[in-house]
C-alpha cells in the first residue's frame, strides 16, 4: 500500500462510496431500535452503539485523508476488510446488547485491526505519528473488544466503554504530539466531501424509512405524515447542504491555517457525532408517528423528535463557532433554532403524532429561512 499513489487525495474514491453502503445498513439497524423500543433505555442503547459506530467511521476516514501514499487499490482492500467489520456491526445491532454482543464486539475489533495496519504502514513510510501511540490507539483497543466476547455482562459493556475512552483520552492527550506531521498531509477537500457524503447516508436512511413505514401501514394519515415527515428532512438537507458545507470547509481551511489542533479535533471527530445521532433518532420517532398518527407520541420518542433536531442545530452553532464565526451572528440563528426545536417535546408528548410533526415543519421552515437571511448577510459582507 505504500508507494506513489495513483488517486486524487482531495476527492472521494469509488470504493469509500462503496463502503459507505453498508454504513446505511447499520444506521437504518440502530434508527429501527428506536422505532421497535421507544424507550429512554432504548435511547441510551441507540446513543452508546451509535457512538461505537461514529468513532469507527471517524477513525477510517481519517487515516485515508492522511496517507497520501495510500494507491487505488490498497484503499479498495482497507476499504473492503472494513466493510466486513462494519457488516458484522450491522448484523448485530438490534441484538448488540443481547444474544449478538459477541458480533458487536468482533466487528468493532476487526476494524481496528484494520485501522492499526493501515496506520501501520502510514506510521513506518512517513511517521506521522508514534508507534507506541498508534499500538494502543489502535492495538490494544483492539484486545479489549476481543477480550470482552467471552465475558458476562455487564463486564463485556464495561470493557466496550474502557476502549472507547481510551482512544477519545488518546486523541485528546496527544493531539499536538502527532499533529504537525499530520497536517502536512491532512486535505480539508476530501474531509468536507466525506462528511458531506456521510450525511447523505443518514438522511436517505431516514428517507428510506419513511417510503418503508408508509408502504407497510398504508392510511391517510399515515401518509399525510410521512409526507410532512420528507419535508422535515429536505429541511435538514437543504439547511446542511446549501449552507453547511460551504461552512466547514471553508471553517477548515481557516483552523488548518492557524493550527488549531483542538478546533480540528472538535470539529471532526466530537460534534459531528451529535448532528448525525440527532438526524438518526428523529428518523425512529418519524417511524412511529407514520404508525399511529392520531395518538401522541411516546415521550421517548418526542424526545427523539424535537431533540433530534435540536441536536443537529446545537451541532451546527457550535461547530459554526469553533470555525470563528462572531458570537453575535451564531447566536442569532442557533438559539431561536434549538429552542424552537425542544418546544416540540412536550408537545408530541399532548398533541397527536401528525400535529406534532406538522409542528416540527412549521419550525423547520423558521430555521430555513434564518439559514437563508444568515447567508445573504454574508454574501453582502463578503462583497464590501
Amino acid at each position: 500500500m505504500v508507494g506513489s499513489s495513483d488517486r486524487d487525495p482531495g476527492r472521494a474514491d469509488w470504493m469509500e462510496l462503496f463502503f459507505d453502503l453498508i454504513f446505511v445498513a447499520l444506521v437504518g439497524q440502530l434508527a429501527h431500535g428506536l422505532h421497535v423500543h421507544p424507550g429512554f433505555a432504548a435511547i441510551g442503547v441507540f446513543l452508546a452503539l451509535f457512538a461505537a459506530v461514529w468513532w469507527a467511521w471517524g477513525n477510517l476516514t481519517f487515516v485515508v485523508n492522511v496517507s497520501r501514499r495510500l494507491t487505488r487499490r490498497g484503499l479498495s482492500l482497507v476499504m473492503l476488510l472494513a466493510m466486513v467489520a462494519v457488516g458484522a456491526m450491522a448484523v448485530a445491532a438490534p441484538e448488540a446488547i443481547g444474544e449478538r454482543a459477541w458480533l458487536f464486539a468482533a466487528g468493532n475489533a476487526a476494524l481496528r485491526i484494520v485501522l492499526l495496519v493501515a496506520w501501520i504502514r502510514l506510521s513506518w513510510a512517513d511517521g506521522v505519528a508514534s508507534r507506541i501511540r498508534i499500538s494502543v490507539y489502535n492495538g490494544v483497543t483492539a484486545v479489549l473488544w476481543l477480550v470482552s466476547i467471552p465475558l458476562p455482562e455487564p463486564a463485556g459493556y464495561v470493557l466496550w466503554a474502557v476502549a472507547i475512552a481510551l482512544e477519545v483520552v488518546l486523541l485528546v492527550t496527544t493531539a499536538s504530539s502527532w499533529a504537525s506531521g499530520a497536517f502536512e498531509t491532512l486535505n480539508v477537500d476530501h474531509l468536507s466531501e466525506r462528511f458531506g457524503l456521510l450525511v447523505i447516508i443518514v438522511l436517505g436512511e431516514s428517507v428510506l424509512s419513511i417510503v418503508a413505514v408508509v408502504s407497510e401501514s398504508w392510511t391517510a394519515g399515515g401518509a399525510l405524515v410521512g409526507l410532512l415527515g420528507l419535508v422535515i428532512v429536505a429541511g435538514l438537507a437543504w439547511t446542511f447542504f446549501l449552507y453547511g458545507v460551504d461552512v466547514m470547509h471553508q471553517g477548515l481551511e481557516r483552523l488548518l491555517a492557524r493550527g488549531d489542533v483542538r478546533g480540528i479535533r472538535d470539529t471532526v471527530a466530537f460534534l459531528p457525532f451529535l448532528l448525525l445521532a440527532g438526524v438518526t433518532a428523529l428518523s425512529g420517532a418519524l417511524s412511529a408517528a407514520i404508525e399511529h398518527p392520531a395518538e401522541p407520541l411516546p415521550l421517548a420518542l418526542s424526545v427523539c423528535l424535537g431533540g433530534g433536531i435540536a441536536l443537529f442545530y446545537f451541532a451546527n452553532t457550535v461547530i459554526s463557532r469553533r470555525y470563528g464565526d462572531e458570537w453575535r451572528v451564531v447566536l442569532r440563528w442557533g438559539v431561536p433554532a434549538v429552542v424552537l426545536s425542544l418546544l416540540l417535546i412536550p408537545l408530541g408528548a399532548v398533541l397527536p403524532a401528525a400535529a406534532t410533526v406538522a409542528c416540527a415543519v412549521l419550525v423547520l421552515a423558521y430555521n430555513v429561512s434564518a439559514a437563508e437571511r444568515t447567508s445573504r448577510r454574508r454574501a453582502r459582507a463578503a462583497s464590501l
